[in-house]
């Protein structure tokens, strides 16, 4: 770590409002101060560290100070070095006018003991995450940031109080929209900012236990407060730390999952993981759309999914049949009970392949302890274990099972799936085979995901064998080396040393199993706390089990918008997470929408409401006075170019024409990619095109709705 000798900010040309050195020039001395504060800090460590290893190891207690010394300042090194100014999340100024107070993932103080961050996790820092407009927690403004490779590369000042408003070229949404209303301080008005206000702080408030539920339509700022409750959630509720759960965030699409990092810290080892529903299967990345929307339906039902508790019990039966066994000495009688009994070794719960060892030593103490005769058990274990029909019969009761094998029958072996998902008709069990088996597609996935959970890792018990020859193996060595240690102790080395070096306890710490390796942890498998899922509305009953099976105790904060589901949402949000196996639900509406203007609005909801009568579009308080612009497709380009040449800053999105090329500040999407994400400017392109039904009409209405400032409907003739 170097002292800052170059701006900490890397602000593109099109946020150049932001680099005013107005807005700027106190974050850059504080960067300064915490670089400076850092390197010193790094140089001290490294200098005292060397100094204690070059130090005389001494003896007896004095070794062991020197060594837990030399450990506590190697990981305190490793720490600053972990990270650079990027430890700092954003700042909090207080409504007394007082300096800003700097949050950062630790804390750091300068050598003169003054505080230049705030550790995350200090109550002091409650109100970086906790204030909200409707309860400011004595706070002016919060300002985040956004880093790239080590720099600034944008961030967002949040305005609590009227008088702040001024010389802020950074506001967030919603401070924008208050500051935008100016003078206007009707009645009207505030009875919204009150509603919004209220709304959104119970919402962040909300307690952790059971399942709430964010209905919004677009503009309602849902997603954002979802964001927020996450933050406030991870600092305030001990349950949700990294080492007891932490939290899952499922987002509809990868461009979505770059958004919620701009607004959700990250916490170090505390953050959060996202991901879509895509990257909790390894077969994710390359599954297709299922084509044939009848076998769609009929994966898509929870049912399904518990087929597959069925399809792997069908290779958990015990053997009927019993068997003679041949030893060095004598025949041992394996009885179908025998087999019975060493098929419930397993504590229930245990994944199908990692449960094979234990029924396997089950059945070798059963048949040991049949066996008649002079040899030890040992050896009589020793010769079954090399018994090549004992261990064909036990491979075949019991065999290794691939997830992907598991729901690939399904899908080739008729009998089998009417087997598993007996309520299936003839027609219904045609429909689900195919000529390759595993050509996976996105309605396969839960099944996998499920078969996965319930066989685990058919490796597994390869690598626990190994490792625990490689533990055996070092604790040997270890042993050795305290015999001889002990050998030459007497009390020069120290009252106690060699009660010490005989304790189990001291043998244990000298064994680092975790130096010995293993399989890396899939950071997606949970369990985790709490989740947090975008976008609920398009999750279908299969895909929740994939969530909750991540999620034993059903703590979720679930934001959807039952308007913008692609193939309709009829039922209430309880019925639905009710049927899927929730059972503490509450219910948060957000109704007003206070970032799609009025203009826009007016043209989106007819397009709902033709298929979906009852839709809760929310009501939009803000107008811009641009009406929605309709025009041909050939102008498209002109459109674009006209709009970049009057907007140096802003993004813009082109809805429905793959062949455009998208750049840094127009994008080009497809109306479900867009979906979760907003524009300055969005011009669709035949947006009859995209669908008939409900499909097509959500996906027009989501489309409209992506814009904040401008639309415009562009058609071919």
């Amino acid at each position: 770590m170097n002292p800052l000798t170059a701006s900490v900010f890397d602000l593109p040309e099109r946020l150049s409002a932001k680099a005013d050195p107005a807005l700027t020039e106190r974050d850059e001395r504080h960067f300064a101060a915490i670089a400076e504060s850092l390197d010193q800090a790094i140089r001290d460590l490294s200098d005292r560290l060397e100094a204690e290893r070059k130090a005389p190891g001494g003896i007896g207690q004095r070794a062991m100070d020197r060594d837990m010394e030399i450990h506590r300042l190697t990981a305190r090194l490793r720490t600053l070095r972990r990270f650079g100014l990027d430890l700092c999340l954003g700042h909090m100024v207080g409504a007394d006018g007082s300096e800003p107070v700097y949050v950062g993932r630790l804390g750091l103080t300068d050598t003169t003991g003054r505080r230049l961050l705030l550790d995350w996790r200090s109550p002091a820092a409650e109100p970086f995450f906790g204030a909200t407009h409707a309860n400011p927690m004595g706070l002016a403004s919060r300002r985040r940031y956004r880093w790239t490779a080590g720099r600034i590369s944008d961030y967002w000042d949040e305005v609590f109080t009227a008088d702040e408003f001024a010389g802020h070229a950074a506001l967030d949404d919603q401070s924008a929209f208050i500051a935008s209303l100016g003078g206007d301080r009707s009645d009207r008005m505030r009875d919204v900012l009150g509603t919004i206000q209220a709304d959104q702080d119970a919402i962040i408030r909300a307690g952790s236990r059971g399942a709430l539920v964010v209905d919004g339509g677009p503009g309602t700022g849902k997603t954002v407060v979802a964001l927020h409750r996450s933050a406030y959630l991870l600092y305030s509720d001990p349950r949700l730390g990294h080492h007891r759960g932490g939290v899952l965030f499922v987002g509809p699409h990868q461009p979505y999952l770059a958004y919620v990092s701009d607004v959700l810290p990250s916490l170090g080892e505390e953050g959060v993981q996202t991901c879509t529903l895509r990257d909790l299967v390894a077969e994710g990345a390359g599954a297709a759309v299922e084509a044939d929307p009848v076998a769609a339906r009929l994966k898509s039902s929870a049912d399904m999914v518990k087929a597959i508790q069925k399809a792997v019990r069908f290779y958990e039966n015990p053997p009927t049949e019993g068997m003679e066994v041949t030893t060095h000495w004598s025949d041992v009688w394996l009885s179908p009970a025998d087999w019975a009994e060493a098929f419930q070794a397993p504590e229930p719960g245990t994944p199908h392949n990692e449960a094979r060892d234990q029924i396997w030593e089950e059945l070798l103490t059963i048949l040991a302890d049949k066996h008649e005769g002079d040899a030890s058990p040992d050896l009589v274990r020793r010769s079954l274990r090399q018994d090549p029909e004992l261990r064909t019969a036990f491979n075949r009761a019991w065999p290794l099972i691939e997830a992907a094998d598991l729901v690939g029958d399904l899908w080739s072996v008729p009998a089998y799936l009417r087997l598993c998902a007996p309520w299936l008709g003839a027609d219904e069990i045609r429909r689900l085979q195919r000529e390759d088996a595993q050509a996976w597609t996105v309605s396969d996935l839960p099944l996998l995901d499920a078969a996965r959970q319930r066989l685990g890792d058919p490796k597994a018990p390869l690598r626990r064998r190994r490792r625990e020859a490689a533990v055996a193996a070092e604790r040997e060595r270890m042993a050795r080396v305290v015999d001889d240690l002990i050998e030459v102790a007497d009390d020069e080395y120290g009252t106690g040393l060699v009660t010490m070096l005989r304790g189990e306890d001291f043998h244990d710490v000298l064994v680092d199993e975790s130096a010995l390796g293993g399989a890396d942890p899939d950071l997606l498998a949970g369990p985790f706390a709490h989740v947090v899922v975008d976008e609920a509305q398009e999750l279908t009953d299969a895909e929740w089990q994939m969530l909750l099976l991540r999620c034993p105790s059903r703590s979720f904060t679930i934001v959807g918008d039952r308007a913008q589901a692609r193939h309709g949402f009829t039922e209430s949000w309880r019925e639905r997470l009710e049927r899927v196996g929730f059972d503490r639900i509450e219910l948060a509406s957000l109704s007003i929408n206070y970032r799609t203007p009025e203009e826009i609005m007016a043209e989106a909801e007819p397009v709902i409401r033709a298929a979906l009568p009852d839709a809760n579009v929310p009501t939009s308080i803000r107008g811009t006075g641009v009406p929605v612009v309709h025009g041909s497709a050939a102008d498209l380009d002109a459109v674009i170019g006209a709009w970049l040449a009057a907007h140096d800053d802003g993004i813009a999105c082109v809805i429905g024409d793959p062949a455009f090329p998208g750049t840094p500040r127009v994008r080009s999407l497809t109306p479900e990619l867009a979906k979760g994400l907003e524009f300055d400017l969005v011009v669709l392109v035949d947006p009859e095109g995209f669908g008939d039904g409900i499909e097509g009409a959500v996906d027009r209405y989501v489309a409209m709705t992506r814009a904040t400032r401008e639309l415009v409907v562009l058609t071919s003739p």
